[in-house]
């Protein structure tokens, strides 16, 4: 399909009675920055851009360098269905230009375009399905969020019409208006916790609507006086969200190349390497798919979120799973990935993962598919089953060392990422904890 002209926009907002327009891209964190512009100030704006200061976007530039340029991209434009009247607002994804005209390098967006462009080069198309978890909570008496959840439910529990099912499904509704193919919502396993999945599409595709979905689900959150959190683990003792990852890689022709009905279970030798690729950089990763302090009280035994680096065909505590589904739908899982990243960032990482693998010829180990919670240190030692880093810190250090990583973000992003990371790190651990003082304070 041709990208809209910018004569096509115009129209569009003028028939539509558009206001502002909402010019978006994304820090190296993965916050969403804006810049609202009156629509008469529209077409001035996808002429030229928008210029603004790189040196306050987090991972961007340093105050002698800070003059950046943000030029929407045409086929992002979108009218957010829950605005009207004289508020209604449309918005645009920004890919950002440095001042001499070049397209800035740390830009999250353009990370992940380089990733694709390369599998492009070998002739693949990657393609990524999110499950979307996120926690629903009620605000106190001043309006300030809580971790009290709207409900005591479980996983695919049928519940009364409530304000969290409300929110989840006018989300859903307003994301179909969208077109993103909501392929299902659900009640998770934790009480107030709820996740949402869009089928796949292409890599860049699916991280703009994440962009969108999540401040569609903090909205109508909102709306209905309850806060939505994307932290991976806001709650002790009971699961928390993840978003996991289904992914395949399609040829030029629209072949799925992870399928293969002569091979055994059906799994094409790209597909296997691709596994072992991302089996092989699980550790030097971890960093971006699970980018925070609290991402860690996520991925421990007994939650089922990932604790081991393994795959397999049914077991759902390995980090990598291949669902049942086969030709076109011939795809794997990553489990460990969390909603409250960078999703441009975690596509880029995964994706470099697979294509090393596939370009060395990686073979994985054999699937392991006894639960990895129920076995002994010994057993997973026995089986060659690592563990994924236990910390951010423990991560950083993987990721730090690897030269693939800061080859897939490149040295600017890179650097960055570590620096604002290891200070949140260093920021964390030398805090004194309630937990220490309740359990250390009268016996030390």
């Amino acid at each position: 399909m041709a990208k809209p002209t910018k004569e096509e926009l115009l129209e569009v907002v003028e028939k539509e009675e558009v206001e502002f327009i909402e010019f978006q891209f994304m820090d190296i964190l993965g916050t969403v920055k804006c810049m609202s512009v009156p629509v008469a100030r529209m077409e001035r704006a996808l002429d030229e851009g928008i210029l603004f200061d790189g040196s306050s976007i987090v991972g961007y530039a340093t105050i002698d360098e800070s003059d950046m340029r943000a030029h929407p991209d045409h086929d992002t434009f979108l009218i957010f269905p829950w605005t009207e009247g004289r508020m209604k607002t449309a918005r645009m994804i920004c890919d950002i230009f440095t001042i001499d005209g070049k397209r800035f390098r740390g830009d999250p967006r353009y990370i992940l375009q380089r990733q694709m462009d390369k599998a492009k080069e070998l002739g693949f198309v990657f393609n990524t399905g999110p499950e979307f978890e996120f926690f629903l909570f009620k605000l106190d008496e001043h309006g300030e969020p809580t971790t009290t959840p709207t409900d005591h439910g479980g996983y695919f529990d049928l519940l009364p019409l409530d304000q969290a099912e409300r929110v989840r499904k006018e989300t859903a509704l307003y994301l179909d208006q969208l077109k993103f193919n909501v392929e299902r919502t659900t009640h998770e396993v934790s009480p107030g916790q709820h996740e949402i999945d869009l089928r796949y599409d292409d890599a860049l595709s699916i991280a703009d609507r994440i962009l969108m979905l999540k401040h569609a689900i903090k909205t109508v959150a909102l709306q209905h006086n309850l806060w939505a959190t994307f932290m991976p683990k806001p709650v002790y003792g009971v699961n928390g969200s993840g978003m996991h990852v289904h992914q395949s890689l399609f040829t030029a022709e629209g072949e799925n190349a992870f399928y293969d009905p002569k091979a055994k279970n059906e799994l094409s030798k790209t597909m296997t390497h691709y596994i072992a690729g991302i089996l092989n950089h699980a550790k030097d990763n971890c960093a971006i798919l699970n980018s925070w302090v609290n991402s860690y009280k996520r991925i421990v035994p007994g939650f089922e979120a990932p604790a081991y680096i393994s795959w397999a065909n049914r077991n759902r505590s390995a980090l990598v799973r291949v669902p049942a589904g086969r030709g076109a739908a011939t795809r794997i899982e990553v489990r460990n990935p969390d909603p409250a990243g960078n999703p441009y960032l975690q596509f880029a990482v995964m994706l470099a993962s697979g294509l090393d693998g596939i370009k060395k010829r990686l073979d994985p180990p054999d699937p392991v598919e006894k639960d990895l919670f129920a076995m002994s240190q010994k057993d997973r030692e026995k089986n060659g089953i690592e563990s994924l880093p236990a910390n951010l810190g423990h991560a950083l250090s993987y990721f730090a060392k690897s030269e693939l990583m800061k080859d897939t973000l490149g040295e600017h992003a890179f650097n960055h990422f570590i620096v604002i990371k290891q200070r949140e790190w260093d920021t964390y651990r030398t805090q004194v904890t309630r937990w220490e003082i309740e359990n250390y304070l009268k016996v030390l």
